[in-house]
């Protein structure tokens, strides 16, 4: 090929990829910020395109998130970052992004881990962020997932950090525990998120339901905004702290974090051992002291049918060395996403292209080698 003939071919391939970016980020306005893994007429890539990542072909690659008022969007972005490289970026080796070559991956908020584990199993996205318990849930089908199909496509590529579970009120409320909930007006956490099943978790170890109080169902943006109007008594929120509605709250609001400890929180810890005890840390909301709770992992999936290759790629662009200071430099809680802890609480199998990554970096064991046969 002349240099015209690439001139021209590559010229329409960048055309080409501002039009899809256009089209993408027109929807970040509402907060919705990827559409599409496709290499522009070339889908093979995604499901057996073999052992070769072709540079310079764009690639969208989806990581559903949550609300732009937790920390799972943040995260989200931050990953998208580092693993991207679009066409026409410097090289790693020259300075430039060490991503996948021709990807540009795009966070897309969504209403949380229930709703992006659906939307993996569906086909809808190639990835998200959820809770652990919520993926082991849809891998083997039980509780809300009981009779939906596609949770066995569920894969991890890493375990991030943990999400702490926030209950909060306002300062001169009288709600001390989470039995003072009783009667009250609760934002229990938006339809299909991680944080309304955890928070009816914690309730039944209280001895309370939906119906031993008013419960709403909003996004974390909205449910500070009814606490400071006076319309809700307090609101669940399980994010990484700090969680960047929390902390918009406290700036409005004088609030509490109401601790979560004792025989109640010990019941959710036998019962459900995704659950480990945690701690919101002083200063996490202003002069707000540090606060006991509960945590879970967050874990960032995949689905099984994407090509064992490009998911490798990925995860060894995740934990390149130029990619913690765009980790650290993110969300808090991106300082807490390290290769070491990469395999922490993980309850769903690793995608055979990240497992591969981890076996070379020596976290895993190497794969025995298959003796030779005698003659």
């Amino acid at each position: 090929m002349n240099d015209t003939a690439e001139t021209d071919r590559m010229t329409v391939t960048n055309r080409r990829s501002r039009a899809w970016l256009f089209r993408l980020t027109g929807f970040g306005l509402l907060g919705v910020l990827a559409i599409g893994l496709v290499t522009l007429g070339a889908s093979a890539f995604l499901f057996g395109a073999g052992d070769s990542v072709r540079a310079q072909e764009a690639k969208f690659f989806r990581i559903a998130t949550g609300s732009t008022g937790g920390s799972y969007f943040p995260i989200g972005t931050s990953i998208a970052n580092v693993i991207s490289s679009p066409p026409g970026a410097r090289p790693c080796d020259r300075g430039g992004s060490c991503g996948v070559p021709g990807l540009i991956a795009l966070a897309k908020t969504t209403g949380g881990s229930v709703e992006n584990v659906r939307q993996i199993a569906g086909g809808e996205v190639e990835s998200g962020l959820s809770q652990a318990d919520i993926a082991y849930s849809a891998l083997n089908g039980t509780g809300i997932f009981k009779g939906e199909k596609g949770g066995e496509k569920l894969r991890a590529i890493a375990s991030l950090y943990h999400e702490a579970v926030h209950l909060v009120v306002r300062a001169d409320s009288g709600i001390e525990t989470v039995k003072d909930l009783r009667g009250k007006r609760v934002s229990l956490g938006e339809k299909g998120s991680g944080t309304l099943v955890d928070s009816l978790i914690l309730l039944k170890a209280y001895g309370l339901t939906e119906k031993s109080m008013k419960p709403v169902y909003l996004q974390p943006g909205a449910s500070v905004d009814k606490l400071v109007e006076g319309e809700i008594d307090a609101l669940f929120l399980i994010a990484g702290s700090p969680a960047a509605a929390i902390a918009e709250l406290a700036q409005r609001l004088p609030v509490r974090l109401v601790p979560l400890a004792g025989p109640a929180v010990d019941k959710v810890l036998k019962n459900y051992p995704f659950f480990q005890t945690g701690t919101i840390p002083e200063g996490a909301y202003g002069d707000l002291p540090a606060t006991e709770t509960l945590t879970v992992a967050a874990l960032w999936l995949v689905s099984a049918e994407i090509d064992a290759n490009l998911v490798y790629q990925i995860t060894r662009a995740l934990w390149h060395e130029n990619s913690r200071a765009a980790l650290d430099k993110g969300h808090a809680a991106g300082k807490f996403i390290q290769l070491e802890t990469a395999l922490d609480g993980v309850p769903v199998p690793l995608h055979p292209g990240a497992e591969r990554f981890y076996r070379e970096a020596g976290l895993l064991p190497a794969e025995p080698q298959e003796a030779p046969r005698t003659q």
